[in-house]
């Protein structure tokens, strides 16, 4: 299957949903032979039969035949809005759109490529897969571009949130400084009363001067701070929408080439094809209805 693009993993899945198919269609089969087996031996018991009567069975088999045709068809176009329910599913957690080539299901060269796949490498690779009781879709793009850019931007906001945390830590000891200085002045006011203790007071002035310079400082060096946080606050933004706009060029670039891949255009032809015998089943239908 190396000519559709699979890995080990998506072979083994696309081996799966193969053995899948072919056990349900092997069992709508073996319905349809039974429906003959169940003429011959309840009808086909007599030597002649008339133009009427031969006219009555075939009407009552196509009847049947076509009704086991028509809910297989309806059950496997179901099964597979269910397949891509789950693809679409796991691509929106990776921020994936993916979109469909409908003409593509009908590629006549892709479809004989399966075939024979089918008919050669896949009763040789069957053999070697591990039977599972749940089996489940193994996330998209692991690894790649996506979860380096996911990784990146995680560690950009974590280093944000560090550095507001850091300015509130400034903020309160800037806070902190004020208190001290609004009390040392009130001390101030206090001492200046009492003129006998103009020595004292003298000291308390050198404090509150020393105090001032303090807190003169601590503002410098907060402003300092904070404009050293404003910047890398402002850069990290910058590296942030860049990440963000790399995520976003990755996504395209990622959906261009799903796009692109086999698997997607095998899955758009196979829905033209069973929407288009559909229709036809439709049409056939309403053709009947009357004579029913």
């Amino acid at each position: 299957m190396a000519e559709f693009g699979f890995n080990e993993h998506h072979q083994n899945e696309v081996i799966n949903y193969m053995r899948f198919a072919r056990s349900k269609r092997i069992l709508r089969l073996k319905t349809i032979d039974s429906c003959f087996e169940e003429l011959k031996d309840s009808r086909l018991v007599e030597d002649t039969f008339t133009v009427d009567e031969v006219k009555e069975m075939l009407d009552g088999l196509q009847v049947v035949v076509r009704g086991e045709v028509e809910m297989e068809l309806i059950n496997t176009a179901h099964t597979n809005v269910l397949l891509l329910r789950q693809l679409f599913s796991q691509a929106e957690k990776y921020y994936l759109r993916l979109q469909s080539d409908i003409s593509e299901l009908e590629n006549r060269e892709l479809l004989e490529q399966v075939a024979e796949f089918e008919n050669t490498d896949f009763k040789t690779a069957g053999k070697t897969l591990q039977e599972t009781s749940k089996p489940k879709l193994a996330p998209l793009n692991e690894g790649g571009v996506s979860e380096l850019l996911n990784k990146e931007i995680a560690r950009l906001q974590e280093e944000n949130d560090k550095l507001k945390a850091r300015l509130r830590t400034l903020e309160c000891q800037a806070l902190s400084a004020l208190d001290e200085k609004t009390k040392a002045e009130r001390a101030l006011k206090t001492l200046q009363k009492d003129h006998s203790e103009h020595q004292e007071v003298s000291s308390l002035e050198d404090t509150v001067a020393a105090l001032r310079e303090d807190y003169e400082r601590s503002l410098n060096d907060k402003a300092a701070s904070q404009k050293d946080l404003q910047e890398n606050l402002i850069s990290s933004k910058h590296e942030l929408l860049r990440v963000q706009e790399q995520l976003a060029l990755a996504e395209k670039e990622l959906e261009k080439k799903f796009q692109q891949t086999t698997a997607y255009r095998n899955m758009k032809e196979i829905l033209t094809k069973k929407n288009e015998q559909i229709k036809e089943i439709r049409k056939r239908l309403q053709r009947y209805e009357p004579d029913e």
